[in-house]
């Protein structure tokens, strides 16, 4: 049986169409031949990723991205994507958009759930998950900085308005005198401090003596203090607590008049005769060193003493 032009050009067109379609179908990804299953997610925003994307499992492509559309008027879009049936996972996995780079290439993974929840089935919808790129941390970070630098900015344009507001000519001419003052500051403080090097540079060695006459005082009281420590202050407190406590019983016993000392000293009947007898003993006195012929009676050869006479002065007080 021959075959005609028109039977072998219509074998080679829908040959053509075919290999087309299985090439075309290769080229976005899919395996040829291979059983697959298809899964949902849900998504606000898909960032750019597109059909035909690699879909992997722990770095691993296991599928592809095959449709991505709107399901609502809220502008919620669902990504449509298969995995190879050979990858098992939990129903409650995560179908999670991700930064495959600096630069901004996004991908999708399956962040798998090994649990007790039922495996996935073919059609099943995954929870849905973007993960913040590089691009969109540091924009989150940025904004807020952004914000504060704003306001740093505008305060610190007040306070430039401030300063030259207060920075009139005379200020500036005040300034620039207290800079002079003070770089003539430092020149003394430069010399002060040269004087100084050359003052401790001549009394080195009275400071080092010095020096050591403090470490040996300072060895000293710490002797002193090691003494004082070891010695029985305890026992000398106590002692003259207990000296003190008889001096005082005793003065109180002085002052109730008990003891001869108690009975002198309160006993004002007795002071008063100390106090005649006193004042007799001082007549008596001055009558023996004015009249000593009264009481004495002393003669050379042994005459007889001449009876004693009393005075005129004597006579005529009485």
């Amino acid at each position: 049986m021959k075959l005609t032009k028109e039977l072998k050009t219509g074998i080679i067109v829908i040959g053509g169409i075919v290999l087309f379609i299985l090439g075309f179908t290769f080229l976005k990804g899919h395996k040829l031949f291979n059983s697959s299953r298809t899964y949902y997610a849900v998504y606000e925003n898909v960032n750019g990723i597109s059909s035909g994307t690699a879909v992997s499992i722990n770095g691993l492509q296991v599928g592809n991205i095959n449709d991505i559309t709107f399901i609502d008027s809220k502008g919620n879009l669902v990504i449509t994507f298969t995995v190879d049936s050979e990858f098992q996972f939990a129903k409650n996995s995560v179908a999670e958009i991700y930064d495959t780079g600096i630069i901004g290439g996004k991908s999708l993974r399956v962040v798998p759930v090994y649990d007790n929840s039922p495996i996935s089935k073919d059609g099943d919808t995954l929870k849905s998950n973007v993960q913040p790129g590089l691009t969109d941390l540091v924009t989150q970070k940025l904004a807020p900085l952004q914000k504060s630098l704003d306001g740093v900015l505008k305060n610190a344009d007040s306070v430039m308005v401030g300063v030259d507001d207060i920075l009139d000519e005379e200020t500036r001419a005040n300034i620039k005198s207290s800079i002079k003052n003070l770089d003539q500051v430092i020149a003394n403080f430069s010399q002060a401090s040269g004087t100084l090097n050359t003052l401790l540079a001549s009394n080195k060695d009275k400071l080092d003596r010095s020096i050591s006459n403090i470490d040996n005082l300072s060895a000293n009281l710490s002797k002193v203090s090691d003494t004082l420590a070891n010695s029985d202050i305890g026992g000398a407190v106590g002692d003259l607590k207990s000296s003190m406590a008889k001096l005082d019983n005793i003065m109180t016993k002085i002052e109730s008049g008990n003891g001869s000392v108690g009975k002198l000293l309160n006993d004002e009947e007795l002071y008063t005769n100390l106090t005649d007898a006193s004042m007799e003993l001082e007549l008596l006195l001055e009558d023996l060193r004015l009249n000593p012929k009264r009481y004495v009676h002393f003669s050379l050869f042994g005459k007889k003493a001449k009876p004693y006479e009393a005075p005129e002065e004597e006579t005529n007080n009485e």
